[in-house]
């Protein structure tokens, strides 16, 4: 291959047509974005300021206001509870130790602002750890007995 054909980061040419001018309006009839710059004749949206925000109808009571509000949120009950799964405890806990709260910050499993911590059953434990936990899938439950650990579920803090 000649040196002069090498393509190389150097010389990157971007496509025809990916580097296209800016739309200049308002410069004179013969840019053919003259006069009324694009706008069409009057009306709110010919203005400078005439966008209008999302929903709004021209004055008119919108949509979201015209329909009743009815059904049931389930945002009040939401449970924020930060999922960790087992085979990541059995790489930074010893056996015997006591998985809580703060060993889990300490270890860098869970952020400091988390307020319930669950313990998925993914993956395999090969130690004896006692959990106290504001809640446990039935599959790290049976995992943790099976190795000799306990689980403690605690209330909420």
């Amino acid at each position: 291959m000649p040196a002069n054909e090498y393509q190389g980061l150097h010389n990157l040419v971007a496509p025809i047509g990916a580097r296209k001018n800016r739309k200049r309006l308002g410069r004179g009839e013969g840019s053919g974005h003259g006069k009324t710059s694009g706008k069409g004749h009057k009306g709110q949206k010919a203005r400078k300021s005439g966008q209008v925000r999302i929903g709004f109808e021209g004055g008119q009571n919108p949509m979201d206001r015209r329909l009743p509000k009815r059904g049931f949120s389930n945002a009040p009950f939401k449970c924020d509870a930060q999922a960790v799964n087992l085979n990541r405890i059995g790489e930074r806990f010893v056996a015997g130790a006591v998985v809580d709260r703060q060993s889990l910050i300490a270890a860098g499993l869970i952020s400091a602002g988390t307020k319930a911590i669950k313990i998925l059953g993914t993956g395999d434990l090969s130690i004896a750890i006692t959990l106290r936990v504001h809640a446990a899938s039935k599959s790290a439950i049976e995992k943790v007995l099976e190795k000799g650990g306990a689980v403690e579920i605690i209330g909420k803090e």
